[in-house]
């Protein structure tokens, strides 16, 4: 099996940008956006994973969601931007945006991660949609990524407004640790358990040097926001005020 190649029944490359518009001029790239260091470990012939274009998606998401913001929401305040921006970008919400355009069926997986149903697991969802949008970004351009993406974030903000999901705990700690003239809350991993496939991580929040709130869940993510959580709460801090 060659670098272009995947497992019978799985979306290829191909398949996917043409299912999902995607004007990709280079497939390879595309490939490689999909290719987790699991396959390449079990397929050496495949040249490289998509670590390198999950750093470059990560970035390129960033801006291009802070860009997005600044014009859809021209009377929002600085504050609420910001939170808007880390509940569009977060891992969870990376993840379903994978889901939502049924990503994990093209996912280049090794076989143990394949049966471990890791094209369902949050983390490797996040990880490749910010590879994808990487891989996109290099190959057509800012202007395709903002049309692949304004459809997400069109109905993600509304879902964010009408749920009232705007507010993030480690903004409004971070805003208070910046009001307060101290250093900007740290984020550490304390421990991780469990298999590969189904990890819970355990993270705690740092400031000045001390622990001021521990969390949990089922990614960096998620622990990171309980721990900012109970940091506000022993704090004794108001995410409204």
């Amino acid at each position: 099996m060659d670098s272009g190649e995947v497992e019978p029944g799985i979306e290829t490359p191909e398949e996917l940008a043409n299912r999902l518009k995607l004007p990709f001029k280079d497939g390879l790239l595309l490939s490689r956006a999909l290719t987790h260091r699991s396959f390449l470990n079990e397929h050496p012939e495949a040249l490289e994973d998509n670590e390198r274009l999950e750093f470059l998606g990560d970035a390129v998401l960033d801006f291009l969601v802070a860009a997005w913001l600044y014009n859809r929401f021209p009377e929002m305040l600085e504050g609420d931007l910001t939170r808007m921006r880390s509940a569009l970008v977060h891992t969870e919400r990376l993840a379903d945006y994978a889901l939502k355009i049924d990503l994990g069926r093209a996912m280049r997986l090794g076989k143990g991660e394949s049966l471990s149903g890791g094209n369902r697991r949050m983390p490797l969802l996040c990880d490749t949609f910010e590879a994808v949008v990487g891989a996109l970004y290099l190959d057509s351009g800012f202007e395709s990524v903002l049309t692949f993406m304004v459809p997400l974030l069109d109905q993600a903000s509304d879902d964010i407004l009408a749920n009232n999901q705007l507010d993030d705990p480690k903004s409004s700690l971070q805003e208070w640790a910046q009001a307060q003239g101290i250093s900007t809350p740290q984020y550490v991993i304390k421990n991780s358990t469990g298999p590969e496939h189904s990890k819970i991580f355990e993270v705690d929040v740092v400031v000045n040097g001390e622990v001021i709130g521990t969390g949990t869940g089922r990614s960096k993510q998620t622990a990171a926001k309980e721990a900012a959580q109970k940091a506000m709460k022993r704090l004794g801090i108001d995410p409204c005020t």
